[in-house]
């Protein structure tokens, strides 16, 4: 009998197909189920890989504390991790994101601090806040999530591989946003070592920096996103060197329609950053012969976005509603 602590649950999620994007296209979009992990969230994989090589390097050590400053899902991830492994934990989030997230966080049994949303470069934002803690605080990690390759390293040596035996080597295209940088550079490095020709596509909202980046070369961002945890408006290391072909830029009302057509039509309850990537695997798929393989990572559940992305008030208020009919908007921008 083989049984599994918290930590060893992380990984192994399945591939997800949307049969019916799929059949409107004619070509298959697969997602990698990461919401399936048992913290709910993408996040768990890189969790699990900073502390562990925290662990095997004597960074952190018996009684320490786990300090991040993050969007939500990398701190909730930690905090599991750590009362799995008797850490503490101090997350520092900015104050816009989802009240979903921090009552998690505070019923995980975190220490939750809030700061205000203000740029990396202001040295009250979240990143720089957690730094300080971290370097205050005795027997301490700082994740610094952004900057912690170990996070690229685990999705290359876990995630892409499970996606590479799980399509059997059929795979034509990845597609994925950038909340870090972790799981597209890691996922892309493991792909195109297996097989160069695969195509690594960045999903990119508005806001985020990356998209220019990639096409152009300079970090420019452009317009503003409303969707939580993703795009990056600096070059993080996690990021860099990531071998990535094409990028494709996403509207938030676009992903979000997306996310409830989803829903609706394939049963599946996801978060923004999911909608994101969907959005931009079909396009991509839309772009490829026939009976392409396209795969994406469906990031988070829909149950942390209640109050925002399943509100419509919020929905209304953001200029969301209504939702277009169909799937035209899938190649609109093509």
């Amino acid at each position: 009998m083989t049984v599994l602590g918290f930590s060893g649950c992380i990984g192994n999620t399945p591939l997800i197909e949307l049969r019916r994007l799929s059949q409107v296209l004619k070509r298959r979009v697969l997602g990698k189920a990461e919401f399936l992990n048992p913290g709910g969230s993408v996040k768990d994989r890189a969790a699990k890989g900073i502390v562990e090589d925290a662990e095997s390097t004597g960074t952190l050590t018996r009684g320490g504390t786990i300090v991040e400053g993050t969007a939500g899902n990398t701190g909730l991830a930690l905090t599991l991790i750590g009362n799995e492994r008797g850490y503490k934990s101090i997350i520092v989030v900015p104050d816009d994101q989802s009240q979903e997230k921090i009552d998690l966080l505070r019923a995980y049994g975190a220490d939750v601090r809030l700061v205000p949303a203000v740029p990396f470069t202001n040295e009250n934002n979240y990143y720089h806040v957690a730094r300080r803690i971290a370097e205050e605080t005795p027997n301490s990690l700082w994740a610094n999530q952004f900057e912690n390759v170990a996070n690229r390293r685990f999705h290359e040596q876990t995630t892409g591989p499970e996606i590479w035996e799980q399509t059997g080597g059929r795979i034509d295209a990845f597609v994925a946003a950038a909340g870090t940088g972790g799981t597209i550079a890691g996922v892309a490095s493991a792909l195109k070592a297996r097989n160069p020709q695969i195509v690594t596509v960045l999903c990119d909202p508005m806001g985020s920096s990356l998209y220019n980046y990639v096409t152009r070369g300079e970090l420019l961002p452009e317009g503003e996103s409303d969707l939580e945890g993703i795009g990056i408006k600096r070059l993080t290391r996690n990021f860099a060197g990531a071998p990535i072909d094409r990028a494709v830029r996403i509207e938030d009302k676009e992903a979000v329609a997306m996310l409830h057509w989803v829903l609706n039509n394939e049963g599946l309850f996801l978060g923004g950053s999911s909608g994101l990537n969907i959005l931009g695997a079909a396009r991509i798929a839309s772009s490829l012969p026939e009976e392409s393989v396209v795969v994406t990572v469906l990031c988070d559940g829909g149950e942390r976005y209640l109050s925002r992305l399943f509100n419509e008030s919020w929905l209304r208020d953001k200029g969301h509603l209504p939702f277009p009919l169909g799937l035209d908007f899938v190649t609109s921008a093509l």
